[in-house]
């Protein structure tokens, strides 16, 4: 077998010996030609997906480049669909794969500020409900990320739910504190409506009257009247 095909089988199923990836990579190359569609193009110097297939994670990745040139418009791939492809990692079964650590890190990343990119386009478009479901998206890829919150916040707050609002700032709060030992940014707390607070009372202004109450004392039944307690 050529040497790129060996070493493209070592890669694949690092843990069996050279032999036994080689084999593995033939069965699998035999697998893809019984589709009856041509999947890949194969030459003794090079293997690769044939250029007429579509891969998922090109289209995804060229959308997530979209959402963030803010200079260009896209309201064509604000969709459902942008949102389900933006809101998986790159082959997360392969973790122990150190080859492709990189590359799902690289792919997180980009996916998470894509994420964020459209719920800011979606909530200056005025479509609230779509804005919240993408930034719960960012958020529960990366729940100590403190934009992902941010963008959340202001889509709530733009569609007038400042209930919403606060409820997110203190998960956010919350975790932050658990995992991390640290309080959200003034950036992130400036954005919440504060907590109403008591009025105070006039400067020089009497305290208000106790109320009076009626206290009746079991032994004798006779009626008392007092301030405020016994």
């Amino acid at each position: 077998m050529p040497r790129t095909r060996t070493y493209v089988a070592g890669t694949l199923w690092p843990d069996v010996t050279a032999p036994r990836a080689n084999a593995n990579l033939r069965s699998s190359l035999w697998r893809a030609t019984r589709t009856g569609h041509q999947v890949i193009d194969a030459s003794t110097q090079e293997l690769a997906i044939a250029k007429h297939i579509a891969v998922d994670i090109h289209a995804a990745a060229t959308r997530a480049h979209r959402l963030l040139d803010m200079s260009r418009p896209c309201d064509d791939i604000l969709t459902t669909e942008t949102r389900a492809d933006l809101s998986s990692d790159l082959l997360p079964e392969w973790s122990e794969n150190e080859w492709v650590l990189v590359e799902q890190e690289q792919y997180h990343e980009l996916r998470l500020y894509a994420l964020e990119a459209m719920t800011e386009r979606l909530t200056a478009a005025g479509r609230h409900g779509e804005a919240v479901a993408s930034g719960l998206a960012a958020v529960r890829a990366e729940p100590l990320r403190e934009s992902a919150h941010r963008v959340l916040i202001t889509a709530h707050l733009a569609a007038g739910n400042r209930g919403a609002a606060l409820r997110q700032f203190e998960q956010c709060r919350r975790v932050l504190l658990d995992e991390l030992g640290l309080e959200p940014s003034q950036a992130l707390r400036s954005l919440v409506p504060s907590q109403p607070s008591q009025p105070s009372a006039p400067e020089g202004a009497a305290p208000p009257a106790q109320p009076r109450v009626v206290v009746r004392r079991p032994a004798n039944d006779v009626l008392v009247e007092g301030a405020g307690g016994r």
